[in-house]
């Protein structure tokens, strides 16, 4: 049972865990670049080239452009999380059926050639972001007397935004490589607390209230091979950043008082895919797409510029150690096309979780499997709409996650997570 005398002395250790917590949201990485990945699983989209939005994958693949083509998209991710049944042994603090909001996610590229040797092009997407919100939980006291993990409970949100400029150049008729400069916009919420017992009423504790954003810079580089106009295949290395974001990181402890951090440093994973296309009939092309996300390089969390009371602390202070898997996804697409106005497409993912031996009730994570199709409609010689729809399904998953809340020790908390969604993108294209 709770030992209360311990509250407020684990209040600094609690407050200190969770802001890796909203780090940990980045864990999702996003799979919504394009209208056309989607409906393909994103298979093949570092060097099939059908339209602009090959940018967001492999900048090697502009060198197949002959003319200047700009594309645009949305994408509408319906996300469903399910956290069920946390529970402290056999107390049971309920659960949240629907923990996550639907999002916009927009899109934007430029291709433009130079001459028959050199292209540049300019992008903006996302490529890690994510949103949870289980505070609803976090005001439950069983029997008047114990809290829920209020340290364990809230909202937690992440967003990216990659602004890129890239360039190719065609070495000869087989072989063609390109290079590119990420500017990365990253921006993050993060609220924990809730209600505690006391001798009357029960008290709100605010144990986090972070809100902070930055800016980084990041590369990428590909190259793409050519057997012959119906056969290619294409490789590309993403350089992420060690984020740094600034704010206002405000933690409280009753016998310490206020605890400030202004910077979180984010360790955020390399991306390498290798991607394959082949047009084996005048109608039928097959693709395909094998990538590695580095997430064993998100080792540790630090923060910066403390103070404690409005007294200065160490320079920097290790957070939490994870340990985070490398993750892989297989994809494979078809593209058919059916005649001059209309072409379709569909793919297939396994998309590999992240989370090793730490898991989080906040950041649900499992493989899923990825259901998709997709279409073109031609609407001129110069203009097209492309759609993609994908159903993207999860694995229950009982997890167990560590409260500091309840006593000298880490207390075990159990729940069930389950994490589906649903994308329904559209995007416009023009070649000029």
């Amino acid at each position: 049972m709770i030992i209360m005398k311990y509250f407020n002395k684990t209040l600094i250790a609690v407050s200190v865990a969770l802001v890796s917590t909203q780090s940990m949201a980045a864990g999702f990485q996003l799979n919504s670049q394009s209208a056309t990945g989607i409906g393909r699983a994103f298979a093949g989209d570092a060097v099939i080239a059908d339209n602009a939005s090959v940018l967001s994958r492999n900048p090697a693949a502009m060198a197949l452009f002959d003319e200047k083509q700009l594309s645009m998209g949305l994408t509408y991710a319906d996300v469903e999380v399910e956290v069920k049944d946390v529970a402290m042994g056999d107390v049971h603090f309920g659960s949240v059926p629907d923990a996550a909001e639907a999002k916009i996610i927009p899109n934007f590229y430029y291709v433009s050639p130079v001459n028959d040797k050199f292209a540049y092009g300019v992008a903006m997407f996302s490529n890690f972001g994510t949103g949870t919100d289980t505070t609803e939980l976090s005001n439950n006291i069983i029997g008047g007397v114990i809290p829920a993990p209020i340290d364990l409970l809230g909202k937690t949100e992440v967003t990216t935004i990659n602004f890129n400029l890239s360039a190719s150049y065609r070495i000869n008729d087989n072989f063609s490589v390109g290079a590119g400069v990420d500017v990365i916009y990253g921006e993050g919420t993060l609220t924990r607390g809730g209600a505690t017992p006391s001798l009357s009423d029960p008290q709100h504790t605010e144990l986090v209230d972070v809100d902070a954003d930055g800016v980084a810079f990041g590369g990428i580089v590909g190259a793409v091979y050519e057997f012959n106009e119906n056969h290619r295949i294409g490789a590309s290395y993403r350089f992420s950043p060690d984020f740094k974001a600034s704010g206002d990181i405000s933690m409280t402890d009753p016998q310490a008082g206020p605890i400030m951090f202004d910077e979180i440093n984010i360790p955020i994973p390399d991306i390498f895919q290798v991607a394959g296309f082949h047009q084996l009939t005048e109608k039928f092309a097959l693709h395909y797409t094998a990538q590695l996300t580095t997430w064993g390089d998100f080792h540790e969390i630090s923060v910066t510029d403390g103070t404690i009371g409005g007294a200065p602390v160490a320079p920097e202070a290790s957070l939490k150690t994870y340990a985070w898997d490398d993750s892989w996804l297989f994809s494979v697409g078809g593209t058919y096309t059916l005649n001059d106005s209309w072409t379709l497409r569909a793919g297939y993912m396994f998309d590999q979780g992240v989370v090793g031996e730490i898991s989080s009730i906040s950041i649900p994570d499992s493989d899923r499997q990825w259901y998709t199709a997709g279409a073109t409609y031609n609407l001129s010689k110069h203009t097209s709409l492309d759609f993609g729809i994908a159903f993207v399904r999860g694995e229950e998953t009982d997890l167990v996650e560590y409260s500091a809340i309840y006593g000298a020790n880490p207390t075990p908390i159990n729940a069930t997570t389950l994490s589906n969604a649903t994308y329904y993108s559209m995007q416009y294209n023009y070649k000029f």
